[in-house]
This record gives structure tokens, sequence and C-alpha cells, in this order.
């Protein structure tokens, strides 16, 4: 594997955990339950019935895991703040213990020579919100926006830069829509709604982010669509995809606008959730980057179902991953052009804020090696094309709770034992610290 890529001088190199997949220590310290701890709790919601109640018990190991980042020479490491520890029923004053966590990591990362980029909201809602409607209420993006100003008030001090949601796609349809995560709602579209109120909250949380001087960042899972065939039929289904996956969460933002979804049968209002002057609190913030999650291409067909405008379907003839999902390196470059060239001057500078794969090998993990390195050879491709990218954080530092699959897909460039929270480097770990060091050479571009 190349120990080095075309990549401009003072990009930023970093790892990404999630709260409720790595913390653990759901009832400690004040911290709330979640829709996470109440899904968990749901007969058949979870592989095996595997929870996140010690996760990697992060909470309590964290100077042993901020070692393992030293260790690896990070610049930056993205994380999640659990709102429920923060904010334990998701209104209120905050909760002293919980904050006064991440004011301890906070301080560890930055003694540590790491930059710490935090994300306010990683799917983990305090369950008290979610009885009240969720992400369906309109209020709960005004309680977001509280939420986020407690936060950036104890911790803005020395946290330059913030992401405000996490892949609020996915939180929408499989929470809302499907129901295989957390809250486990089956809406089909009706759970668009949920979609326009993590968009407002996002728009809210920023302006009071930016009105204390720190900069913002969206983090979205994004993916290039690809019809199966060249017919009418598979081209609109793919058109269909694209506007759902990555136009509903990125146009409002980026472009003060939806994209048209009533050929989907969505009405404009969104079912009533977007009032006047919604989308000027959505786009009006701006953001100062655009963290681009991605994992792979997609490729869709004319639907089979009637209840939905396309089929998904895979991708032939490409390795795939434990996950079962298509390895396809150069579809990086393909959606970071797409990006360029649907937005314009309207795209911000971008930030690969997850890209990573779950392989079986327990320490020495050459498919993951191999899958690292070629999405960061196309990202560079990327960059000698004109595409601003200013770092890339890999999924994840940790084997952790992988959602509905529980433990069974490990992501990690450290392995975990979760028996006894051994935690183990793999070869991957090694791989990536030394490309850390070579890109700290001279001839960076």
């Amino acid at each position: 594997m190349p120990d080095r890529f075309d990549l401009p001088a003072g990009f930023r190199w970093g790892v990404a955990t999630a709260a409720y997949q790595i913390e653990g220590a759901v009832d400690e310290d004040g911290r709330g339950p979640s829709v996470w701890d109440t899904f968990c709790a749901r007969p058949g919601a979870v592989r095996d019935g595997h929870t996140g109640a010690v996760a990697c018990d992060h909470y309590h190991r964290w100077p042993e895991d901020i070692a393992l980042m030293k260790d690896l020479g990070l610049d930056g490491y993205r994380f999640s703040l659990a709102w429920p520890r923060v904010q334990p029923t998701g209104t209120g004053p905050a909760n002293p213990a919980g904050l006064a966590f991440y004011d301890r990591l906070v301080d560890a990362l930055l003694a540590a020579g790491i930059t710490p980029l935090p994300t306010l909201f990683h799917w983990d809602l305090p369950q008290a919100l979610e009885d009240r409607g969720g992400w369906l209420n309109r209020d709960t993006a005004h309680r977001f926006a509280d939420y986020a100003a407690l936060a950036a008030d104890r911790l803005g001090d020395r946290v330059p830069a913030w992401i405000t949601l996490n892949e609020p796609f996915v939180h929408t349809v499989f929470g809302y829509a499907l129901g295989i995560h957390a809250p486990g709602r089956a809406l089909m579209f009706e759970a668009l709604p949920a979609a326009h109120h993590q968009l407002l909250a996002h728009g809210l949380a920023a302006t009071l982010l930016h009105d204390r001087g720190l900069d913002v960042l969206l983090s979205n899972n994004l993916t290039p669509v690809h019809p199966a065939t060249p017919t009418p039929a598979d081209l609109a289904a793919a058109h269909a995809y694209d506007t759902l996956h990555n136009r509903l969460f990125t146009d409002p933002v980026l472009l003060g606008r939806y994209p048209d979804l009533t050929p989907l049968g969505v009405p404009d209002d969104i079912y009533g959730a977007v009032h006047p002057g919604d989308l000027d609190l959505i786009h009006t913030p701006g953001l100062d980057g655009l963290g681009v999650n991605f994992y792979n291409p997609t490729r869709v067909a004319a639907p089979t179902d009637p209840a939905l405008p396309f089929d998904l379907v895979d991708i032939p003839d490409v390795p795939h991953t434990t996950f079962g999902w298509p390895v396809v390196p150069e579809a990086l470059t393909t959606l970071l052009l797409h990006l360029r060239d649907t937005y314009g001057t309207a795209l911000p500078p971008l930030t690969i804020t997850e890209n990573g794969c779950s392989t079986p090998e327990p320490l020495d993990d050459p498919a993951r090696i191999t899958y690292l390195a070629t999405h960061l050879d196309a990202l560079a491709t990327a960059t000698t094309q004109g595409i601003d990218v200013r770092g890339y954080y890999t999924w994840s530092l940790l084997d952790n709770f992988e959602w509905a699959e529980g433990y069974h897909q490990r992501f990690g460039l450290v392995h975990v034992d979760f028996e006894t929270q051994r935690r183990t480097p793999r070869a991957s770990y090694a791989w990536y610290r030394r490309l850390i060091v070579a890109h700290r050479a001279p001839h960076a571009r």
C-alpha cells in the first residue's frame, strides 16, 4: 500500500466515534435515557439483544483511548456529545456531571495535541423528547438549539468548530420511515417532517454557534446514485433516490430550497412541517464546512414495490465488506466532483467526516488497509482536480456498538474484546500511523 498520497499541505488526519456507540455508562452521573436505550430494550430490535449499556466503556476508559489517539499522531478527533448526558430530559438546565465529562475529555485531547471536533446530535435523542413526538415535533428543533447553546457556552472557549447533526438522512429513514433504528417508527414518506425539523434544528443551532464566533459543519451521508440500466424507468428511479438521499438534506442548507418532492407524492410543505421563513433559518447561517460521510455508491432500478419509487440493487463484480456494502473507491472521486458541479460556489470546504469498513479479521486486517488506501487515493484524485478537502476522519478508532447490528460489525483500527474491554491495535492502526507520519514530511503539496 502507498505510504503517502498527493494531498494538500495542512491536511488534517483524524478518527471518528459516536457517544452511544462507545461510551456506555448509560445510568451514571445523571444521564437520562435515550431513544436507543429504549429501542435496545425492545425484543428483536437489535441483533442478539445487544445494547449500548456498556459498549466500549469509553466513559471510564477515555484516558486509554486518548493515549491510542496520541500514539496515532492524530490532528483531530470527531466524537459526539450524548444529549441525554448533557440534558437528561432534553429540556432545562445542563447536568453538571455530564458537561464535566466532556470538559475533561476536551482538555485531555488538547493536552495530547488533538483538536476536538464534536457532533451535537448522533441519533441519541433524549427519550423524554421522543415521548413528546421526537423529531416529528417542531418544538424539538428549538430544544436542540437550547442544548447547543449549553454545550457551546461550556466548551466553545476551547473547541473552535462544531458539527450540528450526523446523517439526518439515515436517522430519518431508518429511525422514522422504516423503523429499523431507534425510535423504531415505520411511517414511510410521512416521516419526512422529521427531516425538516432536524434541518431547522441545524439552522437554529448554527446561528447560535456563529454568534459565539464558532465554525459550523453539517455531516451528511452522501452517495453517488447510478441507474441499473439507461432505461427511462431506471433513470427516474435513480433521480428519485438521489433527491431523497442527497439533495433533500443538502439543497436547503446550501441553496435555501428543497428539491421538488411532488413527483414522489410529497407536498411542497412536507405535510405541513415547512413554515414561512424556515428555509431562511436553515440556509442563512451558512456552513463553514460540509462533512461528507462516504461508504459506498448506490445502484437503483425501477420499483417493484408500489410503496417506493425505486429498488436498491447490488453492484456486481466488486468486493463487499462484511456488512455487504460494495467497495468502489473511485465513487468517492465521482461524488466529490458531483458536489462541486452541482453546488458551485455555494459549496463550502469539505471534510471527510466518516469513511471506513467492517471486516472479519481479528488483528491482521489487510482488507481494511486496502479499503482505506484506495479511498484516500480517490480522495487525492479529487483534490488534484480542485476539490477543497481539508481533512479525513476514518470510521472508527474502536470496534463499537454498530446500531441494529449490535457488536457483529467491526470497524475499528483498534480491536475491542467486549468481555474484557482490552484494546489491541490492528495492523491498520500501525499503517494509519505510518501514513500520518509520512504526510508530515515537507514535500506535501
